[in-house]
């Protein structure tokens, strides 16, 4: 009778999980499956998956862009952009992280709390102030805005995702390098950071996806058509009076999905790690 009643849960459990689960990858399917379909059946037969015939030219129209600037050029735009900010998080974003975690200093507790405010500051609140000095110093219509804050010490959720890690290692470490003569910077670099890596690869996964898929600042800072990121880009195939380029805008949307899914395939075993665990196993 016990085994009847748990293989039910069981199938009623599984069940459960595989419908949610192609509720969550249904909208995927749909829009990879659009963009091969016609202009004329994309909303008119938007159930089915299946086209009713292929059209591989909405994959050649979507990449050629428009106004004379091919999509190749938001990818770049898009890949330089995420690549400098990923990489900059890692490294300042750790070195301060370790300064909160190890290292004893003045006033360390106040700025602390003001990290901790940040993170629950929404990015509204600081856009119109960051505009208006990015505007006073010229950096607008650059990457500059995109890129130094992500070079300046990363983003408060991660700092304090890597200081919790950090908080995880023990001491015992760091008094052991400092008696065999190395500096802070030397156990910072020698000791902590090669233990931080399965924080880090979680840090780089969501830094890659959020800015990857950021299309605020952009939008916010970015006015040249040459200097759009892929975000950007799709947006502008659509038109406000009604000329939306469907079918090209849905093939490039489904590009721009691939070195997401490619990172997280790749990576998956290491974000889990990275998540679940807040020191040395």
């Amino acid at each position: 009778m016990k085994k009847n009643k748990r293989l039910l849960n069981n199938i009623i459990f599984y069940v459960f999980v595989i419908g949610l689960g192609v509720a969550m990858i249904y909208p995927i399917l749909w829009m990879f499956a659009s963009s091969l379909k016609p202009a004329t059946e994309i909303f008119n037969n938007a159930i089915s998956l299946w086209p009713s015939e292929f059209i591989w030219e909405n994959y050649v129209e979507g990449w050629a862009g428009f106004g004379g600037i091919g999509f190749a050029t938001f990818f770049k735009n898009s890949i330089i952009v995420t690549a400098i900010v990923v990489v900059g998080t890692l490294l300042t974003g750790s070195l301060v992280a370790y300064g909160f975690a190890r290292i004893n200093f003045k006033f360390s507790n106040i700025l602390f709390a003001c990290l901790m405010a940040t993170i629950m500051l929404p990015v509204q609140v600081t856009l119109i102030p960051q505009y208006i000095i990015f505007n006073e110093i010229g950096w607008v219509n650059t990457f500059y805005p995109l890129l130094i804050p992500g070079l300046m010490g990363g983003q408060p959720f991660f700092i304090f995702l890597l200081i919790q890690f950090i908080r995880g290692i023990p001491r015992e470490l760091d008094e052991a390098a400092f008696m065999d003569g190395a500096n802070k910077f030397d156990i910072y670099w020698q000791i902590i950071l090669p233990l931080l890596k399965p924080a880090l690869v979680s840090v780089a996964l969501f830094c890659f996806m959020w800015t990857w898929d950021d299309f605020l600042a952009p939008l916010i800072y970015l006015n040249d058509a040459s200097l759009h990121t892929v975000t950007i880009a799709l947006r502008n195939f659509m038109d406000s009076t009604g000329a939306t380029s469907w079918g090209p805008l849905l093939a490039m949307a489904s590009l721009s999905l691939v070195p997401q899914v490619l990172i997280f395939a790749f990576f998956q075993k290491n974000l889990v790690e990275g998540i679940s665990t807040t020191g040395l196993k």
